[in-house]
C-alpha cells in the first residue's frame, strides 16, 4: 500500500486493470455473460438511484449565488472539452481508428468527478463549499446532457450507433433511478449514511462493468487491432488535452478577474471526467458496439488526471503555506 501511494496509483486502479487483465485471459461468454449482463444492468440501476441519493439539492440551490464560477466550470466540461475532443476525434481517426477515436470523443462528454475534484481543490487551498456544488451540478446535468451530447456529435458519420431502445434503456437504467433517489433521499439517506463501505459496491460496479465490456471485446476479437503504436498516442493525446484544459482554465480564470480559491475550483473540477459516472453510461449507450474501445480512452484519462492533478494540487497547497482550507 505505501508503495501504491507513492507511485500514485490508487488500489481500485489496480483493480480495474486485473479486471482487464482477468477478461483477456478468461472472459465471459455464453451462459456466464448473460448472467454478468444482469447483474451490471441491476447494478448500474442501483449506482443511479444512490447518485440520486446523495446529492443534497438544498445544497445545490445554495451554490446559486456562485452563478458565474459555476457557469465556467460547466462551459468547460460540457462546451470546451466537446470542442477538443471533436477536434481530437477528427485528428486521431487515421492514427487510431474509429472506434478508439470515438472513444476519445466520448471521454470529453462525460460529467466532472465529484470526490476527486473537491480532495484535489481542498488540498490547493480552494474554495471547498464552491467545489461541492460545481462537481454535483457537473454529475445532475451530466445524466441528461452526455446522452444529449453523444446523440448530437457521436451519430452523425454512423460510426456509433443510438437506438430507440438505448434511449429506453438510458431512461430506465439512469434517468428513472436518479430522480427515484432524489425523491426518496429523505428515507434512504439516513440508511445508506450508516453503511460503511458503500463506496466499495460503487467501485464493484465499475470493475464488474469494466470486465463485461473487455470481455465482450476479446471474445469478438477486437483488440487485435490495437498495437503498441495506438496506444502510446492514445496516452500523448490524453496528456496533451489534460494539458491543454488546465492551461485554459486557468487562463480563463485569470481573465475573469476570480480570487486563487476560486480558480482552484474552475481548474480542478473543469478538467475533470468521471469514470464512474461514464462507464455505466457507456454500457448503456453504446450496447452491441465495441464498449471495450470506446471506454479505454477515458479509463486512461482518468489515471492520467488523478497523477497530474495530485502533483499539481500539492503544488498549490505548499504555495499557499499552512493557511486552513476555504469554507
Amino acid at each position: 500500500m505505501r508503495f501504491l501511494r507513492r507511485v500514485r496509483i490508487e488500489p481500485f486502479i489496480l483493480a480495474i486493470l486485473a479486471a482487464v487483465v482477468v477478461a483477456a485471459v478468461l472472459p465471459a461468454t455464453g451462459g456466464a455473460a448473460t448472467a454478468l449482463g444482469w447483474v451490471t444492468t441491476i447494478g448500474i440501476a442501483v449506482l443511479f438511484f444512490l447518485y440520486g441519493a446523495r446529492l443534497e439539492p438544498r445544497e445545490l440551490l445554495a451554490g446559486v449565488r456562485h452563478w458565474r464560477l459555476h457557469s465556467v466550470v460547466l462551459a468547460a466540461t460540457f462546451l470546451l472539452f466537446p470542442a477538443l475532443g471533436l477536434l481530437g476525434s477528427w485528428a486521431l481517426t487515421p492514427v487510431l481508428g474509429e472506434p478508439l477515436a470515438a472513444g476519445f470523443l466520448f471521454l470529453t462528454l462525460v460529467p466532472s468527478t465529484v470526490q476527486s475534484s473537491i480532495t484535489f481543490v481542498a488540498i490547493a487551498r480552494g474554495h471547498v463549499s464552491a467545489a461541492v456544488v460545481s462537481a454535483s451540478v457537473s454529475n445532475l446535468l451530466g445524466v441528461v446532457l452526455t446522452p444529449l451530447l453523444v446523440f448530437a456529435l457521436m451519430t452523425r458519420d454512423g460510426a456509433v450507433v443510438i437506438t430507440w431502445d438505448s434511449v429506453g434503456k438510458i431512461a430506465l437504467q439512469l434517468l428513472l433511478p436518479f430522480v427515484l433517489g432524489q425523491l426518496l433521499r429523505r428515507w434512504v439517506l439516513p440508511v445508506i449514511s450508516r453503511i460503511r463501505r458503500l463506496a466499495l459496491f460503487d467501485k464493484s460496479v465499475i470493475v464488474l462493468i469494466v470486465y463485461a465490456a473487455f470481455s465482450e471485446g476479446v471474445a469478438d476479437g477486437i483488440w487485435s487491432r490495437v498495437g503498441p503504436a495506438q496506444l502510446a498516442w492514445l496516452i500523448a493525446a490524453c496528456c496533451v488535452l489534460l494539458a491543454v484544459v488546465l492551461g485554459l482554465t486557468e487562463l480563463i480564470s485569470r481573465a475573469l478577474g476570480f480570487a486563487d480559491r476560486d480558480k482552484r475550483v474552475v481548474q480542478f473540477c473543469g478538467s475533470k471526467k468521471s469514470l464512474a459516472t461514464g462507464l455505466p453510461m457507456a454500457a448503456v449507450l453504446f450496447v452491441g458496439q465495441p464498449v471495450g474501445l470506446l471506454v479505454l480512452p477515458l479509463m486512461l484519462f482518468h489515471q492520467i488526471q488523478l497523477i497530474v492533478c495530485a502533483w499539481l494540487a500539492g503544488h498549490y497547497g505548499r504555495a499557499e503555506g499552512s493557511a486552513a482550507p476555504a469554507v
